[in-house]
């Protein structure tokens, strides 16, 4: 099996989901992929005091209008109907991050924050002890992930970064740390994937439209097809336990898709009847908002690890 690397550079990054764009490389399944990647509004710097930085060069360039992804890569082989599976071996931070209070302004004046002044945290990073310390002192223990991982539609056009796909895309989903294992339904030949957006600490729900977003110095990906799995919408194996997604505008259907996929995986898992995995979800399975921030809602169902006793 073979490593390569990736560095953001012009080649290299996009801002848009789309089946036309040319892959920068071709891989085998099985073969794994170093990124280092910039945060999700393509900044080369953290904020300064005036609320100013320095950007990469290609953000304005047409479609390049979302998160910054690197990619995409394809996968020789893959094809519609199979199963890309993502393990997710190293995510390393760089040394500073941001976050602010965002969110449309409905949402500001529902929460009474419609006239207050923009509130804004840069970040310390410690990759060593896993702390972020803001430049007001807040202290939080880091717990970095990717908040954008996915592949483009099968649909003509160029398809924006910012909601959840059944095939990937901005999940938010804070539970896909390090040690996960993402399974996604592959929408077009060669699977087309990218990376980007990377979060060093996010809580469910990702209220403000912000986690502490970041540069990442490492994200270690190794790919490989399944085409004995066949999904309709994302599942994944990660340190809390198993995870089936839900994505829908409408934040009771999210809840209805990924409790569906989970009572799916709970009869593969242990050959339970639908009524039986159903009972048995009500009393092991946590149902969580992954975001609200994306226009599509997301839900994730965790099954955890130790859920039945052998």
């Amino acid at each position: 099996m073979t490593t390569y690397h990736i560095e953001p550079k012009k080649q290299t990054l996009h801002g848009s989901f789309s089946k036309h764009l040319t892959p920068i490389l071709t891989i085998n399944s099985g073969d794994s992929v170093r990124y280092s990647t910039l945060d999700a509004l393509w900044g080369l710097e953290p904020y300064k005091s005036t609320g100013t930085r320095r950007i990469f060069e290609t953000k304005e360039l047409k479609g390049n209008s979302g998160h910054a992804l690197c990619g995409p890569i394809a996968i020789k082989g893959a094809r519609p109907g199979m199963v890309l599976m993502i393990k997710m071996n190293e995510i390393r931070p760089s040394s500073w991050g941001w976050s602010f209070a965002g969110g449309s302004k409905q949402v500001k004046k529902r929460l009474g924050l419609a006239e207050q002044d923009q509130y804004h945290l840069n970040w310390e990073l410690d990759t060593i002890k896993m702390i972020g310390t803001s430049q007001v002192n807040h202290r939080v223990p880091l717990s970095p992930f990717m908040g954008t991982v996915g592949m483009p539609p099968n649909e003509p056009g160029i398809h924006s970064t910012i909601p959840p796909r059944f095939c990937g895309g901005n999940m938010d989903c804070k539970e896909l740390v390090e040690g996960s294992i993402l399974y996604l339904p592959i929408p077009v030949s060669e699977g087309l994937f990218s990376v980007g957006d990377g979060h060093a600490l996010q809580g469910d729900g990702e209220v403000s439209t912000q986690a502490i977003e970041c540069p990442m110095d490492v994200v270690d990906l190794t790919f490989t097809l399944k085409d004995d799995l066949h999904l309709s919408m994302p599942r994944a194996h990660t340190p809390a336990g198993w995870i089936t997604f839900g994505f829908h505008e409408d934040l009771d259907e999210a809840c209805f898709i990924a409790l569906e996929s989970m009572l799916d995986l709970m009869q593969e898992l242990y050959c339970f009847s639908r009524k039986e995995a159903y009972t048995l979800a009500s009393l092991t399975v946590n149902m969580r908002i992954t975001q609200i921030v994306n226009g599509t809602k997301g839900v994730h169902a965790i099954l955890p690890h130790d859920s039945f006793i052998e």
